[in-house]
């Protein structure tokens, strides 16, 4: 029996046990290891950037979602972070639609950066769209991991395999 705030740790996960040592009030939380250090939404829109997030941290599938509102700032995000290699995220959600550069721009950019930033970074264009030639254009581009709909799900997040 473990007492009051007693942690039990297996290889896979943490158990917290928080209440007295009477089994009847005895909460049982359970903490999953993330299963990447770093992930980033690119996304002009708000609204689909905090669910995907919520989702993300929901899920323990990031330690860490960095989050950009335009491609720009998300380019300017992975050049800082190129200097330090264990930063940079393993996973880019892209959004295609974006004002200003959108995600095909963003892609375009993108393969003027290190070798290093391409190799880490694999990058999911995301969208609402169903338009046949977004979807021929994202899957010529060898940057382009996946094409998937909006929104992000469980069921998705748990199908990534990087």
């Amino acid at each position: 029996m473990l007492p009051k705030g007693g942690i039990f740790i297996t290889s896979l996960r943490f158990f917290l046990l928080i209440g007295n040592s009477n089994f009847e009030h005895i909460k049982l939380i359970i903490m999953s290891t993330p299963r990447y250090s770093a992930i980033m939404l690119v996304d002009d829109n708000e609204l689909d950037n905090f669910i995907n997030k919520k989702l993300i941290e929901t899920e323990a599938f990031s330690a860490e979602v960095a989050v950009h509102a335009s491609a720009m700032s998300a380019l300017d995000d992975l050049k800082k972070r190129a200097a330090q290699p264990a930063s940079l995220p393993r996973i880019i959600f892209l959004d295609i639609m974006m004002p200003g550069m959108d995600g095909f721009g963003f892609l375009d950019e993108f393969a003027k950066l290190s070798d290093e930033v391409r190799k880490q970074c694999k990058v999911v264009m995301l969208s609402t769209t169903e338009s046949f030639k977004d979807l021929n254009r994202a899957n010529q581009n060898p940057y382009v991991y996946k094409f998937l709909n909006k929104p992000l799900n469980k069921a998705v997040l748990d199908a990534i395999n990087i």
